[in-house]
Parts: C-alpha cells; sequence; structure tokens
C-alpha cells in the first residue's frame, strides 16, 4: 500500500450511486472538479466519516474504514473547510481559533495567525467580517486542529469577486508550507490553475485524472488564465488527450 490517501467507495444514496476509486499524494493539493451532481461533496463527506458507504479509506496505511472498521468523524484527524464558514457567532475570531488550537501549542497558533494574516481581525465578533475573512478563520480553526488530512468544499464559490482575489494569496502561501494531503473542489479553473499539484475530474459518481484538454478548453477563460492552466497541467502531471 503507497503513502497519502488511498480510498475507494462504492454505493448508492437515494437516486445516485457513487463508484470513486482516488489516491492522495502525501503532500500537497489534489483539485476534484467536475460538473454539479457529479458527487464531489458526496465523497468529500465519505472521507469526512459524515456519510457512510461501503468501502475503504486508508491514511499514510492506517485503516480509516474497511469492512471490519469504521472511525466515527470525531475520531478521524481531518480538517474541513465548507462552502459556508461555520464559526462559532458567541466566540471572537481569537476565540474560535483557540477552539480549533485545543490541543495545539501555542507557538502552532501563532503560526498560523501569521500565515492567513489573521492578527488584525482577532479581537473582533465574527458577525462583522466580511466572507473572505469568514473562510480564513475558518480555514485557520480546521488547520490548528493539526489534521492529517485537509478537506475543502469549494471554499471561494460563495465569494464575490473582490472577497477571492482577497483569500487567494493567502491559499497560495498556505499551498507552499502544507505538509499533508489536501482535497479542493472547485468548478473555476483558475483558483485550480493557481493551487492545485494534481487534478482529479469527478463524472457521474466515478474519479478518474483529468486529461490535459479537459483543463484547457473550459470556457470563458482569458489567455493568462488559459496559460496559468496550461502550467498547471504541466505541474500537476495531467494526462495527455487520447
Amino acid at each position: 500500500m503507497s503513502v497519502g490517501v488511498e480510498g475507494r467507495f462504492a454505493g448508492a444514496l437515494g437516486g445516485f450511486r457513487l463508484d470513486a476509486e482516488f489516491h492522495l499524494e502525501p503532500t500537497g493539493i489534489t483539485a476534484l472538479s467536475g460538473p454539479s451532481g457529479s458527487g464531489k461533496t458526496t465523497l468529500l463527506r465519505c472521507i469526512a466519516g459524515l456519510t457512510r458507504l461501503p468501502g475503504g479509506l486508508y491514511v499514510e496505511g492506517e485503516v480509516w474504514q474497511d469492512d471490519r472498521v469504521f472511525l466515527p468523524p470525531h475520531k478521524r484527524p481531518v480538517g474541513v473547510v465548507f462552502q459556508e464558514a461555520s464559526l462559532l457567532g458567541h466566540l471572537s475570531v481569537r476565540g474560535n481559533l483557540e477552539y480549533g488550537a485545543r490541543r495545539a501549542k501555542t507557538a502552532v497558533l501563532d503560526e498560523t495567525i501569521e500565515l492567513l494574516g489573521l492578527e488584525p481581525l482577532l479581537s473582533r465578533s465574527t458577525g462583522t467580517l466580511s466572507g473572505g475573512e469568514r473562510q480564513r478563520v475558518a480555514l485557520g480553526r480546521a488547520l490548528l486542529t493539526q489534521p492529517r488530512l485537509l478537506l475543502m468544499d469549494e471554499p471561494l464559490s460563495s465569494l464575490d469577486a473582490g472577497a477571492k482575489a482577497e483569500i487567494l494569496p493567502y491559499l497560495e502561501r498556505l499551498h507552499r508550507t502544507l505538509a499533508i494531503p489536501a482535497l479542493y473542489i472547485s468548478h473555476d479553473a483558475g483558483e485550480i490553475a493557481r493551487l492545485a499539484d494534481r487534478v482529479l475530474v469527478m463524472d457521474a459518481g466515478s474519479v478518474r485524472p483529468a486529461a490535459a484538454h479537459e483543463a484547457l478548453s473550459l470556457d470563458g477563460l482569458g489567455p493568462a488564465v488559459r496559460d496559468a492552466l496550461a502550467l498547471a497541467a504541466l505541474r500537476a502531471g495531467l494526462t495527455p488527450q487520447a
């Protein structure tokens, strides 16, 4: 069994069937793209233990799920960031971060605050934050749980262009320092080009590596983004079109 994350889930949820096998490298960001309704969020929830379907999940050789074992969500060292930041409204930004850092050292808290530029926000109520600021706090809290795997489900999809522009440099900084595997779900080719080391495509419940022509033929892209995607394709080692 190789290092990193190995998983396969197969089963039905209502009228939808998931039959997905995948591998995440030990470090770096793997992007997962695909049409709406293809099963991306369902797969993420299976990895986090929030949805249970038959299959197996192995993280650095440790069994999180197989025919006999199923670690419940609270026993999986996973950091999850959803489309909408689920912050604790009765706590300040610092309180939210400290909640995530209950088992972390003070130095780790300080490093995360610096990494995500959260120092000016620490005393503020979460209700006063912009969308981009809320997602930065949610990401910081997820990292402070000291996860072995980071899952991000379209964390920028609800943000306007200005908020995306604000948070993307912090995600790029995170990408350069991340020492654990991360799965990043997105429809946005520009985000994928800037952040991903590898790209997977999900279609009708199945996962496969992206072909280079898929990464480079998304509608509505300007030349700069197409060029960035070309570089991302080379960096990610995308498979050529058959």
